[in-house]
């Protein structure tokens, strides 16, 4: 898949761009005032495969978490999420934040732009601006009529420009709406307009099935067109869970090498005998615990012998199952007969020996 060609802006130990892999990001959602929760939370995110972790700054005392963070040697980049106050944004920089998050325009007149500009300049801090539906300036809203498209993509740029008048153009572009069509043209309208890199992500998505349907759609159609050089999937859920949402969808594009182990299963029909639904589910839950799912392994959970090692032949381990019972197989080749109520124990057996 050709990517859309973009600069590189570098986040930490993470390059941004086409000639890099897609990365992940996500938001912490503790107190930042509390810095053992944030920090456990920061480490849990990279753990689950987060490459880039933002946290909110909403105060200068706020500064010190990231203080703490740098200095217990996080290994993800931090990002600033700052709203309206440039002094945030500069102690953020001269704290050692991989990235703020800040949109120009609403953190005062030139001076205060130019001072921001001036400390990201000295410290090589990456700026992102970030638009969204409820953010737009005034001015933009009264000639469009509404938060469009064709408003947000405007927006960006605005906010761009007020950045490159001080020669400042380490920057990544993100607008987001919660409307999925909406986010999608505003970022194809970009694509067309700039080559700054791009984040992708559906806001105020929700939670449950209904939001990953939503970020996938949105997220997964602009990736798919070669749109996008870092995402967020934004759930009202345990950040954890947008990592592995996010993980799935550059999966599912065969955009990235390290996802982790690939599950394939059926969606069962009349032929099935064994309990497929809550046998899949049970394995998710122990690969991830063990933490198995990091594998880059293709593993096939099949209701029968029909869908199971001839369909499913491309997997590198799998179960099919029978009446009470089930296969193991390896690469298209059986191995053994087991009663229904060992088949997960013994696959995950097998993906032990097979991953070493």
């Amino acid at each position: 898949m050709e990517r859309r060609r973009t600069r590189t802006v570098r986040v930490g130990n993470i390059a941004v761009g086409t000639d890099f892999p897609i990365s992940i990001q996500s938001m912490t959602n503790t107190d930042t005032h509390n810095i053992d929760a944030t920090y456990d939370q920061t480490m849990r995110l990279y753990e689950a495969g987060c490459n880039i972790v933002r946290i909110t700054a909403p105060d200068l005392e706020s500064v010190k978490t990231f203080e703490v963070l740098k200095a217990r040697g996080v290994p993800v980049p931090l990002v600033a999420d700052i709203h309206f106050n440039h002094e945030i944004a500069i102690a953020c920089s001269n704290a050692g934040v991989d990235k703020i998050r800040i949109n120009p325009g609403n953190i005062g007149d030139d001076g205060r732009v130019m001072a921001v500009v001036e400390a990201c300049k000295k410290n090589s801090t990456p700026i992102r601006i970030g638009v969204n539906s409820g953010s737009l300036e005034k001015h933009i809203l009264e000639k469009h009529g509404a938060p469009t498209a064709a408003a947000l993509a405007e927006s960006a740029l605005y906010h761009a420009s007020l950045l490159e008048k001080f020669g400042f153009g380490d920057i990544i572009l993100s607008v987001k709406a919660s409307n999925t069509r909406t986010m999608i043209e505003a970022n194809r309208i970009l694509a067309n307009k700039t080559d700054y890199p791009l984040h992708l992500g559906v806001t105020e998505a929700g939670g449950g099935e209904s939001a990953i349907v939503k970020s996938s759609i949105g997220i997964g159609a602009l990736l798919a067109e070669g749109i996008g050089d870092t995402l967020r999937v934004s759930l009202t859920a345990d950040p954890i869970s947008e990592v592995y949402a996010a993980r799935e969808i550059l999966k599912a594009l065969e955009l990235t090498e390290n996802g982790g182990m690939d599950i394939v299963s059926c969606p069962t029909c009349g032929r099935t005998k064994i309990n497929l639904i809550s046998l899949v589910e049970e394995f998710k839950e122990r690969v991830r615990k063990e933490g198995l799912d990091t594998h880059n392994i293709k593993v096939a959970l099949m209701g029968c012998a029909v869908n199971g090692p001839g369909e499913a032949r491309e997997a590198d381990l799998g179960i099919a199952g029978g009446n009470g019972e089930g296969l193991i197989f390896k690469k298209g080749k059986i191995l053994r007969k087991v009663g229904e109520d060992r088949l997960i124990d013994e696959l995950i057996e097998e993906i032990r020996a097979y991953v070493g």
